[in-house]
């Protein structure tokens, strides 16, 4: 029987930020999406996303999301049987990007959480192209929909992230890294970093993307996600 796929999603985005994929995939396995909306620190969402999950799958994570997934396969890495990150990164906040998460929540908890959204799309978020106008609408509905609180709380989480430098470097399962090669949010040399870090790692470039690949060019995700769903396991 095909692993579920556990799915967890970037800041302020819920279960449609993986559409795509989720009609690509629901047809032959069972698909989650975890909301990564409950605790203000990484380790509390994996503790989450652990007690919702089934007993064994296949996790998927972007962004925050990817954070998360290294996690969970750090606390349990016999549940866990293939990890793909996409656009995210294994290392600690730097105390500037830290203190620039301040007066995104001040105005956040002021109205202004629209405001905030629409200043890190303008900051390169998505890659230039035909659709990024719905993409663009859609990710503020999302965090609209999720509000201040998730907003805060995920800011929390990502400023006390840890350092996976360890895990990564354990991982023994097929592993999938996907960077947008104009995400300026998780750079491709993040990126080519943690390949180094993993064995056997496969890192894979998605042209004409931004920090949401698998919205922006969802078909090449898609591609990605399926050859890596049928790579053979590695033996522990």
């Amino acid at each position: 029987m095909a692993d579920p796929i556990v799915f967890l999603p970037a800041m302020m985005c819920d279960a449609r930020q993986f559409w795509p994929q989720i009609v690509a995939f629901s047809p032959t396995r069972a698909v989650h999406v975890a909301p990564l909306t409950s605790a203000s620190t990484v380790g509390a969402l994996a503790a989450s996303v652990l007690n919702g999950a089934p007993r064994r799958f296949a996790v998927v994570g972007t962004g925050l999301g990817g954070v998360v997934a290294m996690e969970v396969v750090r606390r349990a890495p016999e549940r866990v049987t293939r990890v793909a990150l996409i656009s995210t990164t294994h290392v600690p906040e730097t105390p500037q990007r830290a203190s620039e998460r301040e007066p995104q929540i001040i105005l956040a908890r002021t109205g202004r959480l629209d405001q905030v959204i629409k200043d890190q799309l303008a900051q390169g978020y998505l890659a230039a192209g035909a659709g990024r106008g719905d993409i663009r609408h859609l990710l503020l509905d999302m965090a609209a929909n999720l509000g201040v609180d998730a907003f805060v709380s995920q800011c929390r989480a990502m400023q006390r992230r840890p350092d996976q430098q360890t895990t990564l470097r354990g991982l023994r399962v097929p592993i999938l890294l996907v960077a947008g090669a104009e995400d300026r949010i998780s750079p491709v040399k993040d990126h080519e970093f943690m390949a180094k870090l993993i064995p056997d790692a496969r890192l894979e470039i998605v042209a004409d993307a931004g920090h949401l690949p698998g919205l922006e060019q969802a078909e090449t995700v898609n591609g990605l996600l399926d050859d890596w769903l049928d790579a053979p396991l590695v033996l522990r």
